[in-house]
């Protein structure tokens, strides 16, 4: 009899409260349904077809051009094909005027494969880092599953960049090219997760029984070795030197020069320094002006968590503003796929009217998309371009992407203003752009918040 109440008390937890639903209010809801000719011709229409065909706003259609009154001088568009890695085309693509212009060239890539190979690397090595020293608690906890969730994926943000430039520089995509595992992620990343779940189970093994730190450690860096080894025969091995020529646009074969990766982002940024750059917020679900970090969110164990000062649109659009006056492209990440004309490359609040096909209002704000997770950040592209009025407000901006130049206006996206105040989120700056208040922000002590949490 004790069991079975013991039983039943840790059922409780489980049964929610509430109603089924019984015949009255199932014929009720059934009544409501009302098949007039409308409702029957949409029925058909919406059995047969995507819902974006029929919701598309016709009037909408060339409401927006692809003109700027100010925009970065750019050219190029590049393509990350099936990875999730567009926060690192986005991060090295802001750099690429400027490699253009040091070398004269007409275009210029750096290698994204290259910090594709140390950021999974790095992001093994940490993981493993927190197996250990979670290794105490159990194998349900909270923050465990979390790590064991996704050992190693492509997904990431601009201080992932930071932390993996300032380690192991930047390289020409001559000195690593792509090969079919960068450009089709998925495979690779699901084996190696396999295996780092595998070696993280040893490993809370070998702590609970007490073996010493030393000897975890060597152990560790054996498990890395296989991962390396994965990698490189997926990526290639990365260069620890390489020659690099090139022609300049007027035609000059320029000879051939040899750099390491730390010498070469040297030769490209100057004085440029990757800390200098603001990440910036909108999210309306916390406090403004303040600043946040995310625990344990970074991929090398020496670098730095994902931090930023949360801030009204209107002040980070005029930091925005600034900086592509100043010809300086931004990181920025956004919910891409809401509203999004992929085939004219126009993003705009208007763009579809879900109401008019369903009948249905969408109520939803900013706000209360982030806390129901029905909406946030899902893609970087650089921020390049600004339309404005007399009064120098803004009216329309437009992305560089990393999808192709078949994707969007010849793989640029224009979007409204509208549509950056409800689906843009993230901004990264120059801090010579960004007002002393907001940098004062910037270096208190920030709010720590959880991975979990639905912006992130």
């Amino acid at each position: 009899m004790k069991k079975w109440i013991l039983l039943m008390g840790l059922a409780l937890p489980f049964f929610v409260s509430g109603q089924s639903i019984n015949d009255n209010d199932l014929a009720k809801i059934r009544a409501g349904f009302v098949k007039d000719n409308y409702t029957t011709g949409m029925q058909n229409a919406l059995s047969s077809n995507e819902v974006t065909k029929l919701a598309w706003s016709r009037e909408n259609e060339g409401s927006t051009d692809h003109y700027f009154t100010y925009r970065v001088d750019v050219s190029g568009i590049t393509n990350q094909k099936k990875s999730g890695r567009c926060w690192l085309f986005t991060s090295l693509n802001i750099f690429r005027p400027m490699a253009a212009e040091h070398f004269h060239t007409k275009s210029f890539e750096f290698s994204e494969n290259y910090l594709y190979f140390w950021d999974l690397f790095e992001k093994a090595n940490l993981f493993l880092n927190n197996i250990v020293a979670s290794a105490d608690r159990g194998i349900d906890d909270e923050k465990v599953r979390w790590y064991f969730r996704s050992p190693v994926d492509d997904g990431g943000q601009w201080i992932n960049f930071v932390n993996l430039a300032n380690k192991y520089g930047m390289v020409p995509r001559e000195a690593m090219e792509e090969t079919f595992s960068s450009e089709n992620t998925s495979w690779m990343t699901k084996l190696i997760s396999r295996k780092l779940r595998e070696q993280a189970l040893q490993l809370r093994e070998l702590k609970n029984a007490g073996t010493s730190d030393k000897q975890l450690e060597a152990t560790k860096v054996d498990m890395l070795a296989t991962i390396y080894r994965m990698l490189a025969l997926n990526l290639g091995e990365p260069p620890t030197e390489f020659q690099y020529r090139y022609q300049t646009e007027d035609g000059q074969l320029v000879a051939a020069k040899t750099f390491t990766p730390k010498s070469f982002m040297q030769e490209v940024l100057g004085n440029v320094q990757l800390n200098d750059y603001v990440m910036l917020m909108n999210d309306p679900s916390r406090p403004f002006w303040k600043h946040y970090e995310i625990e344990n969110y970074r991929n090398v164990q020496e670098g730095e968590n994902w931090h930023y000062v949360n801030l009204p649109n209107e002040v980070i659009k005029g930091f925005c503003i600034e900086s592509i006056r100043n010809n300086e492209a931004m990181y920025a990440s956004c919910d891409v796929g809401k509203q999004l004309r992929r085939d004219f490359g126009v993003l705009d609040v208007d763009n579809f009217n879900y109401e008019a096909v369903y009948d249905v209002p969408f109520g939803m704000d900013k706000k209360q998309r982030i806390q129901s997770r029905e909406s946030g950040s899902s893609h970087g592209m650089a921020l390049i371009a600004v339309e404005v009025d007399e009064q120098e407000q803004p009216l329309k901006w437009q992305f560089e992407n990393s999808w192709g130049e078949q994707a969007g206006e010849k793989g640029y996206l224009t979007f409204t203003d509208a549509w950056f105040n409800e689906y843009l989120f993230r901004m990264v700056v120059h801090k010579k752009f960004v007002s002393q208040k907001v940098l004062d922000i910037y270096g208190e002590k920030p709010t720590m918040l959880p991975p979990w949490d639905p912006m992130f």
